[in-house]
């Protein structure tokens, strides 16, 4: 499903901080995606949990991890930030480099994304969303997929990302570019729904 274009116009993050806040978008390309509207239970839960063991994981090291709504500008150069036009808020990310970050967010790519794929945005996500992280740089990025119980990984491979490992929710799995992060899917599980209901 693909999410609604606030208008046709091109924009760039000048234009983003006008906007007023109780309506979120975020800026791909120049073009405005409206958010949809604020997520289900299940998917703050799986969210919740995956930050809990991210920030354990990570506790005492100059990594940070952090949640939507949190601005991630994706410049294409070294334009400055009033005319980048690419800012997305991932549901979960990881930033190793402080020099990256402001009070306004995080300025380049992040080290790792987690996006938990929702009926209203997974369309969006697995395509528009994804080609953007990959046209910022961002090293690593997990799609999780909750119904279907598997997460779909993509790591870059020179310029693009390669072919995507897939694994089903259950046991461990480590962030191959942050090793010292390894989620346990078996306390994930418990708020994802049973396979056979």
């Amino acid at each position: 499903m693909a999410l609604p274009q606030r208008d046709t116009a091109y924009h760039t993050y000048a234009d983003y901080l006008a906007w007023p806040e109780d309506v979120r978008y975020e800026l791909i390309d120049g073009v405005a995606y409206l958010m949809a509207p604020a997520p289900a239970r299940l998917h703050q839960e799986i969210v919740g949990e995956l930050f809990y063991q991210v920030r354990n994981a990570l506790e005492g090291k100059s990594c940070r991890p952090y949640i939507a709504p949190f601005d991630v500008r994706l410049p294409k150069a070294n334009e400055a930030d009033a005319r980048v036009d690419t800012v997305v808020q991932p549901d979960l990310l990881v930033v190793c480099d402080p020099a990256k970050l402001d009070e306004r967010g995080l300025r380049g790519a992040p080290d790792w994304v987690v996006e938990v794929l929702s009926p209203a945005t997974a369309g969006h996500d697995q395509t528009v969303k994804l080609a953007a992280y990959e046209h910022g740089r961002v090293p690593e990025v997990w799609l999780v997929h909750p119904t279907d119980r598997v997460v779909t990984i993509y790591r870059l491979a020179g310029e693009a990302y390669g072919r995507p490992a897939i694994h089903e929710t259950r046991g461990t799995l480590a962030v191959a570019t942050l090793p010292e992060i390894e989620v346990d899917w078996e306390r994930v599980l418990p708020a994802l729904p049973s396979a056979s209901g």
